[in-house]
């Protein structure tokens, strides 16, 4: 009997997890993603190179994330039934709505309990360059959000939750799928109010060999309670700061105690993780990512944000000050922020980062200073 060799063996793993992906693909949505770079149609999975039937692999790491020590203690599965008791009378997040998820009552968010609803799996490539590499960045779309942005680009998927029901066991079979395709680590988006499942899948996973980094892709709207059960699980923190001020955070999310909570949030993470810092390859296993938007007339208190973050944080935390606002969804109800900036706001904010001592600004922040 022929043995298989190295290569089939690998075609074959390759055309298992796209296989798997598509499924989550086919959700059919004619939604917008908002990327580090901009916002554009979610795109189809990367094309074989047309030899091995596989993406470009990704170059290997000696980086182990710390969930694989927990797993390892039983300790990971331990604080997943933790957050999973927290929906009996949600606390997730900062809303707390108290509804039972367990027996299907649904809070603010709208999110189910017992089972998730994604809206899409990628390798994404429109990130920020550190964790986006050669492989990718392994991306994982949760539907509904904690938040009510009357500017969302995403609202058919945060809002309207649009996606597809998935449990558990299938959320950690596609993060080793991610892996099996070369990406640097996997990237929960909007994971808040789905950080049980997101726990307890990653237990599934690390025990069946998972071992890339665990990005927390958040809105920044979190529980310090909640993100102390995430200390050793998170490798790299990546939350918006969305507003400086309790007036904007109001008007424009709906929750106007959005800054001091999110501050709070964002000190507990780099606590955890510390400094974002690349390896010998350009990639970041470990940190804290701020993103902050620049909405049109200061609405957003860019300077305000970049103030706090210079007096609260070290002066080299990596920060990428996103230019691609633009009017979405109910934006148009506001004319404040009913068009998009132009390029003297933005170019006065990443000026002021600079006058303010930070230095270690996203790639695509810091060519407005050349």
């Amino acid at each position: 009997m022929k043995m298989p060799t190295e290569r089939t063996t690998r075609v074959a793993k390759t055309a298992t997890a796209l296989a798997l992906l598509s499924v989550f693909l086919m959700v059919g949505l004619s939604t917008r993603i908002t990327y580090g770079s901009g916002s554009r149609e979610i795109p189809d999975l990367p094309r074989t190179d047309g030899r091995s039937g596989s993406t470009p692999p990704a170059e290997e790491s000696d980086f182990v994330p710390s969930y694989v020590e927990l797993h390892q203690s039983g300790e990971l599965a331990k604080r997943a039934g933790e957050l999973w008791q927290m929906m009996e009378s949600c606390t997730l997040c900062p809303r707390s709505c108290g509804v039972n998820r367990l027996v299907g009552e649904r809070g603010y968010c709208r999110a189910p309990g017992t089972r998730l609803i994604l809206a899409s799996i990628q390798p994404h490539f429109g990130e920020e360059r550190p964790l986006v590499g050669r492989g990718g960045s392994g991306t994982i779309f949760f539907s509904h959000c904690n938040l009510r942005c009357v500017f969302c680009q995403n609202y058919q998927i945060s809002i309207l939750g649009r996606g597809t029901a998935v449990s558990i066991e299938d959320l950690a079979a596609a993060m080793l799928s991610l892996q099996e395709m070369g990406c640097h680590n996997i990237n929960v988006v909007t994971p808040t109010h789905y950080s049980p499942h997101i726990v307890a899948a990653l237990d599934i996973a690390a025990g069946k060999g998972l071992r890339i980094p665990l990005v927390w892709n958040t809105s920044g709207w979190e529980r310090v309670e909640v993100l102390r059960l995430l200390d050793g699980v998170v490798d790299i923190y990546l939350p918006d700061i969305k507003f400086a001020a309790s007036a904007e955070a109001g008007e424009f999310t709906g929750t106007p105690n959005y800054p001091q909570d999110t501050r709070a949030a964002v000190l507990e993470m780099h606590r955890q993780v510390g400094v974002a810092r690349p390896d010998e390859r350009g990639i970041i296993n470990r940190g804290l990512m701020i993103r902050h938007l620049v909405m049109p007339d200061s609405a957003s208190g860019s300077r305000d944000v970049l103030d706090w973050i210079a007096g609260n944080l070290p002066s080299d935390t990596y920060i990428n000050i996103m230019e691609q606002y633009s009017p979405h969804h109910q934006a148009f109800n506001f004319p404040r922020i009913a068009r998009r900036i132009d390029p003297g706001e933005y170019q006065a904010v990443v000026h002021h980062a600079r006058d303010l001592g930070l230095t270690n600004l996203d790639s695509r922040t810091a060519r407005w200073l050349h």
